[in-house]
């Protein structure tokens, strides 16, 4: 349980901060008077560069995760810095968006990679027939979480008053301190009371070379499996669509002049109808198999895409926020049931490993495609259509997987 909490702290950041408040307060205060176009692009380069960081960053702490007795230290001082960088969000002054990006930026990179070493804490807190469930529980509790803090957010910006506070503004900023306070706080039983393994192994001055030497030799083993290879491509493309779609809609509704208020209200309608529509999509996956299911959660996609594009009301925002909620978990879920089908099950951790580093590599593509969008056009309507390719040709190649290869 102890393990699964910090999934309950860290979901406050993904939710709060990188889904909805950070990309509002960007456009209206940081960014206040600048064009849409520019914040859309500072947003997605900001989002990208993070994610590179992480990314290329991503065979050097596994190397290290694998080696032991340093995963949880690791995991603290990426934690603490993300926390810490989410709450010095509250002093940076209007206009300031340079400072801002900046430590948005070192909060995403402690986000990511505190998560790296906290899947590799998995293996140390049960045995393995309970990896499934222990894993859920975490992802139930990130989901409980990140909406349990987001609510107290909706009510501090429609009634900062009661809270003491002068104005929406003045919630925005303590919005900030609280989502760190919350990732700090829910940090301790993680401290406290998870265990961690030893190896035996030693992390050597050569860790950098050891990474990328591995990282060459997996990838030469994967190129033995056809099936594994075409779905990793076609999932790089569509999970990072799926990714942008999460990372840039606060923004996209911001410019389309939709009230803030409104927009959070929509990522919690999100968030509320994930839940129990992931665990629909999983009684449909064990009936009809994972593949089908993604073919319905990329359709979907595909079909929010080109309707954003003609949206006008926040009314048609709503309907569209239930129609992700619907397929945002199960886009995620049915991909890494469908790939452990795909692998040889003798090497289910490096084969994984390289799945991380996909994912990973995955939320760099769909922000720079957005910030080139933002960058050459001024209309917000591209922001999602630009991702429209992501989806396409990832449900072109996943037709390509077969299930029996």
């Amino acid at each position: 349980m102890a393990w699964a909490v910090y999934d309950w702290a860290n979901s406050a950041f993904a939710l709060s901060i990188m889904a909805v408040l950070f990309p509002l307060f960007l456009g209206e205060y940081w960014s206040a008077g600048d064009a849409g176009a520019s914040v859309t692009a500072r947003l997605a380069w900001v989002t990208a560069a993070a994610n590179f960081v992480v990314a290329v960053l991503a065979p050097v702490l596994g190397t290290i995760a694998d080696a032991g007795g340093y995963r949880k230290r690791f995991l603290i001082v990426l934690a603490m810095i993300g926390a810490l960088m989410t709450a010095l969000l509250a002093l940076a002054g209007e206009g300031s968006w340079p400072l801002a990006l900046l430590l948005y930026m070192f909060a995403s990179i402690g986000f990511y990679s505190s998560t790296v070493f906290y899947d590799s804490l998995l293996i140390d807190v049960t045995r393995p027939k309970h990896y499934d469930f222990v894993s859920a529980l975490g992802f139930a509790l990130g989901y409980l979480g990140g909406a349990t803090l987001l609510a107290i957010h909706v009510w501090m910006l429609k009634s900062p008053q009661t809270f003491g506070l002068a104005s929406a503004t003045d919630a925005m900023k303590w919005a900030f301190v609280s989502v760190g306070a919350w990732w700090a706080l829910f940090l301790v039983p993680l401290v406290k009371w998870v265990p961690e393994r030893k190896s035996g192994l030693a992390v050597a001055a050569g860790v950098v070379r050891a990474a990328y030497r591995e990282l060459r030799t997996t990838i030469r083993h994967i190129r033995r499996y056809r099936n594994v290879v075409i779905f990793l491509v076609a999932y790089w493309l569509y999970i990072g669509g799926v990714f942008t779609v999460i990372a840039m809609a606060a923004n996209f509704g911001q410019r389309l002049g939709f009230d803030r208020n409104d927009l959070v209200v929509a990522f919690m309608i999100t968030n509320f109808v994930g839940f129990p529509a992931t665990y629909l999509y999983g009684l449909l996956a064990n009936r009809y198999g994972p593949k089908l299911g993604l073919y319905l959660a990329l359709a979907v996609y595909i079909a929010v895409s080109a309707v954003a594009g003609f949206m006008t009301t926040i009314k048609e925002f709503y309907v569209l926020a239930i129609a992700v909620g619907c397929v945002q978990g199960a886009s995620q879920g049915l991909s890494r049931s469908l790939y452990a089908s795909l692998i040889p099950q003798e090497s289910p951790g490096e084969f994984f490993g390289f799945y991380n580093m996909v994912t990973k590599a995955s939320h760099v593509l769909g922000p720079l495609i957005v910030a080139v969008a933002a960058t050459v056009s001024d209309e917000p309507r591209y922001v999602l259509l630009a991702v429209l390719p992501l989806f396409v040709l990832g449900a072109a190649l996943l037709s390509r997987v077969s299930l029996r290869g």
